[in-house]
C-alpha cells in the first residue's frame, strides 16, 4: 500500500506549491463535495521508482469553532487521523508564530511520525534560517523551498526510509478470490449493496478490523466462489445515522482502489454523475484497475430519468469505455447476479497471461491493417511482443525507433490487443522498449 503522507500548516506557507512540486502536476483529485472543502488535494507523488499519496489541507487552525476556518481545521484533522506521516509546513520568512505553535501541539498528539519543514529558504543559510524552529519540539527542522525544490528530494527521501517498500504488483491468492473495492460517493448505496451480496447465500462474513486509514475486508461466498469485498465506507450497524463526512473518506477509496483488482464504481441514479464520480473514476483508471459500474436505484427512477443518467454515464465518464454497466437495486438485491459475472470476467481479464507467440502474431496483424505514422524520415518498427506484468495486463513492444510512436497510434494498439484477446472490463497498458543501435556511440 502507498504511504499517505498529509501536509499541514498555517495558511499562505507555501503547501500547494509544495504539492505541486511533489506530484509534478496540477491535475490533483479534489474532493469538491458538500461538507469537503476545495482547498483539500489528493495526487500521487513520485521518488525514483516508489509512489506515495499526498494529501493538501487547507490552512489549519485547531482551536477554530465556526465558519469556513473550522470546516478547513475538520478536514485537516481528518487527513491527519489517516496520516502515516505528517509534513509541517512553517515559513522561515514570517518566523515561528503562537499558530505554528497550536499546530504543533495539536500534531504531536496525533501520534504520527512529524516532519519539520521550513519552507522559502531558497539562498538562505540553513542553520540560521532554522534555528527558532526547534522551540516547537517536533524534531530537526529541515529547511526547504518548494518553489524552487530545494531540499524536497532529500526530505522525501527521509520520510519514505520509514516505510518499507511493498509488493504492488504481487498477484493474489486464487483461493481467496478477487478482491473487489465498492467505491462511490455518500448515499449512492454502497453498505445497501455489500448488504446485499453477503446476506443472500451467506457462507463466510466477518468483519476484518484494520486501522483507522484502512478500509474494511469482507471475505464471503456465492455460489461456491470466494469474494472479498473492500466496503470504503466502513460497515456499521444499520439504522444509525452518519454524517456523509464521516461516511466517506477520499484516503479510504483510494487505497481500496489501489489494493484491489476489480473497483465497482457505484452510481446513483436518480443523481446526475458529479465531478467526485469523475474524479474517483479518473483514478481507477489511472491506477489501472479493473472495474465494473453499476448504476443503483434503477427500479426507483423512470423511463425519463433513465435516459437521462444514460446520457451523462456516457458524457462525463465516456473514458470508461472499457467498462461494462449494470442497472441494479440493491435494496432489492435485483441484477447482483450479473453484476457479479461482469466482476468475474473484469477480473479474469485483468489476471490474464498472454503467451509472447500470440502477443506477437497479434502485433504483426494491428501493424499490417494499419502502420505506425513516421516519425521524421524513420517509420517505427515492431518486431515482437511480451506480457511485462498484470493488475492491468501490460503488452511490451520491443523494435526500433519507438521512441516517438503518437498517442494516437498507442490507443489504436491498446483496443486491438483488447479485441482481440476479449480483455472485457480491464484496461490494458503498452510499453515500447527500443533496441539500441550499437552504433550510435561510433563517430
Amino acid at each position: 500500500m502507498k504511504p499517505t503522507i498529509v501536509l499541514v500548516g498555517r495558511p499562505n506557507v507555501g503547501k500547494s506549491t509544495l504539492f505541486n512540486r511533489l506530484t509534478r502536476s496540477k491535475d490533483a483529485l479534489v474532493a469538491d463535495m458538500p461538507g469537503l472543502t476545495r482547498d483539500r488535494h489528493y495526487g500521487i507523488g513520485r521518488y525514483n521508482d516508489r509512489e506515495y499519496l499526498v494529501v493538501d489541507t487547507g490552512g489549519f487552525e485547531p482551536t477554530a469553532r465556526e465558519g469556513i476556518v473550522a470546516e478547513m481545521a475538520r478536514q485537516a484533522e481528518s487527513a491527519i487521523a489517516e496520516a502515516d506521516a505528517l509534513l509541517f509546513i512553517v515559513d522561515g520568512r514570517v518566523g515561528l508564530t503562537p499558530h505554528d505553535k497550536q499546530i504543533a501541539d495539536r500534531l504531536r498528539r496525533a501520534g504520527r511520525p512529524i516532519y519539520l519543514a521550513v519552507n522559502k529558504g531558497e539562498g538562505m543559510n540553513r542553520a540560521t534560517f532554522s534555528a527558532e524552529f526547534h522551540e516547537l519540539g517536533c524534531g530537526e527542522p529541515y529547511v526547504i523551498s518548494g518553489a524552487h525544490g530545494e531540499g524536497v528530494r532529500q526530505l522525501i527521501e527521509l520520510v519514505l526510509e520509514g516505510f518499507p517498500l511493498d509488493d504492488e504488483g504481487a498477484v493474489v491468492d486464487d483461493e481467496a478470490g478477487p478482491r473487489v473495492a465498492i467505491v462511490g460517493r455518500p448515499n449512492v448505496g454502497k453498505s445497501t449493496l455489500i448488504n446485499a451480496l453477503i446476506g443472500e447465500e451467506r457462507v463466510i462474513a466477518f468483519d476484518m478490523p484494520g486501522t483507522t486509514r484502512d478500509a474494511i475486508s469482507i471475505p464471503f461466498e456465492r455460489n461456491g466462489k470466494a469474494y472479498t469485498l473492500i466496503d470504503t465506507a466502513g460497515l456499521r450497524r444499520r439504522g444509525k445515522v452518519f454524517e456523509a463526512i464521516e461516511k466517506f473518506s477520499v484516503i479510504k477509496t483510494l487505497h481500496a482502489i489501489e489494493e484491489a483488482n476489480v473497483v465497482v464504481l457505484v452510481l446513483d441514479a436518480s443523481q446526475d454523475v458529479s465531478d467526485q464520480d469523475a474524479h474517483i473514476a479518473g483514478f481507477v483508471l489511472e491506477a489501472g484497475r479493473a472495474l465494473v459500474v453499476a448504476i443503483n436505484k434503477w427500479d426507483a427512477v423512470d423511463d425519463y430519468r433513465r435516459e437521462r443518467i444514460k446520457a451523462d454515464i456516457a458524457r462525463k465518464l465516456h473514458f470508461l469505455w472499457f467498462a461494462r454497466h449494470h442497472h441494479i437495486s440493491a435494496l432489492q438485491a435485483e441484477g447482483l447476479g450479473a453484476l457479479l459475472k461482469s466482476v468475474d470476467l473484469a477480473y479474469g481479464a485483468a489476471m490474464v497471461k498472454l503467451a509472447t507467440p500470440k502477443l506477437t502474431r497479434a502485433l504483426q496483424t494491428a501493424t499490417t491493417k494499419q502502420q505506425p505514422p513516421r516519425h521524421g524520415i524513420f517509420r517505427p518498427k515492431m518486431r515482437y511482443a511480451h506480457q511485462g506484468g498484470q493488475n492491468p495486463p501490460v503488452v511490451v513492444i520491443h523494435g526500433n525507433a519507438l521512441d516517438h510512436v503518437a498517442d494516437a497510434y498507442k490507443r489504436y494498439l491498446e483496443r486491438f490487443f483488447m479485441d482481440t484477446f476479449k480483455l472485457q472490463g480491464t484496461p490494458l497498458r503498452i510499453e515500447f522498449r527500443t533496441s539500441r543501435n550499437p552504433y550510435a556511440d561510433q563517430d
